[in-house]
């Protein structure tokens, strides 16, 4: 009998040693449509999908600015910035992928509309034909996803980790794509 009454104090003194919500865990386990969105999702969820979604039309704007200027770029001397032009692409395309993942996690839907791309995106698209415009294009391109980024982390604060995670992940090879265009763009002044 003595240790039938110990249990339930055993209990309590678990849930209340570790600070867990308890109940809020034991929630998580109800809703399984809601994926991977519990009851203590703590962020406006549509608004980090809104977010991230312009994040995403960046991305792939950024993605066909950096695939047409390694097609359009030619000659011996060029030959690095085409192949920082390629890396980029491929490193664009990943975190357009991962932003996308990311919203169908929180139950939205990626758009991948290409009519309102260029008008979500916080990026512009470029057609220079010359290498220097192409680079200056790309480096400021950089900084402009580099400073939307911050305030995407800044705006979501801790109420979503995984996604503060994420762009935090992608705003530091953002800062890497940053620092190779200044370098090229320094080789070729």
């Amino acid at each position: 009998m003595e240790q039938q009454e110990q249990q339930p104090k055993l209990k309590e003194q678990r849930a209340m040693h570790h600070g867990f919500d308890v109940e809020a865990i034991r929630k998580a386990a109800a809703r399984l449509d809601d994926g991977a969105v519990t009851e203590g999702y703590a962020a406006d969820r549509e608004a980090v999908i809104k977010m991230l979604n312009d994040a995403l039309a960046t991305e792939l704007l950024c993605v066909l600015r950096y695939k047409r200027h390694y097609y359009t770029v030619s000659g011996r001397e060029n030959a690095s910035a085409k192949a920082e032009f390629l890396q980029h692409a491929q490193q664009e395309q990943e975190h357009a992928d991962s932003i996308a993942e990311r919203i169908v996690q929180l139950n939205g839907e990626p758009d991948f509309n290409p009519a309102t791309l260029t008008a979500r995106s916080h990026a512009e698209y470029d057609a220079s034909n010359d290498v220097d415009a192409m680079i200056r294009a790309d480096l400021i391109a950089e900084r402009v996803a580099i400073e939307s980024y911050r305030q995407m982390i800044d705006a979501i604060g801790h109420t979503d980790p995984t996604t503060r995670a994420l762009l935090i992940s992608i705003m530091t090879v953002e800062e890497e794509h940053a620092d190779d265009m200044r370098d090229l763009l320094k080789k070729t002044d």
